[in-house]
């Protein structure tokens, strides 16, 4: 019941400030390369190679070619027609990146070979693809008490999203494909990507 009321609380920004939303941002941004240069839990030290990949591919999926470039390009493409690569790149960019960041990072942090992070890229393109559009879908068919967050705003901005594109049952087909592709990528893989199956699945129930 606890863990219910957790999901059901309001975003950062409405308790606290749009402002002090964006700088809570910003700290814990430069808190995740500061915890990154530390020492792992069992308190040994990260082979300098590695942490550096880690530390490369954070910087790019969180800043202009990333997640800020997706973001900037969702902004400018309000009140626009929707185009489906315009499109494609602000959900690639806006959300995919770092969900694709965060799955491959402990690879990269255990010296993963090229073919696994192959597969974790495509796996993580995918469902952060899939989030996106679930996300987009939410924004009409959700409630504000669920969402934590003003429900239709995307409509009241005129978002280019995959809805407003395809339509809703579409859309929830495209993002089925996605979870289903995703999810396949990871057959090289055995029980140990047993969590990464589970998110995706539930990526197609959630409600918030």
């Amino acid at each position: 019941m606890n863990i219910f009321w957790e999901i059901l609380k309001p975003t950062n920004h409405k308790v606290f400030g749009e402002a002090i939303a964006i700088l809570a941002g910003d700290a814990l941004l430069t808190e995740s390369f500061l915890m990154m240069t530390g020492t792992t839990s069992n308190g040994k030290k990260l082979k300098p190679t590695y942490l550096m990949n880690a530390i490369i591919e954070i910087a790019s999926a969180a800043g202009a070619c990333g997640m800020v470039g997706g973001q900037v390009q969702d902004i400018l493409s309000e009140s626009s027609e929707p185009d489906i690569n315009t499109l494609y790149f602000i959900h690639l960019h806006k959300t995919a990146a770092l969900i694709k960041a965060s799955v491959r990072i402990g690879a990269i942090l255990a010296g993963a070979r090229r073919n696994k992070l192959k597969v974790l890229t495509r796996y993580g393109e995918n469902i952060g693809l899939a989030f996106q559009i679930i996300d987009d879908i939410l924004d009409i068919e959700g409630k504000t008490e669920e969402l934590g967050k003003s429900a239709g705003s995307d409509i009241k901005k005129n978002k280019m999203t995959y809805p407003s594109l395809i339509g809703i049952e579409e859309s929830r087909k495209k993002a089925q494909d996605l979870v289903y592709e995703g999810v396949d990528a990871l057959r090289i893989f055995s029980f140990e990507a047993d969590p990464l199956r589970e998110i995706a699945r539930y990526l197609l129930k959630r409600r918030t």
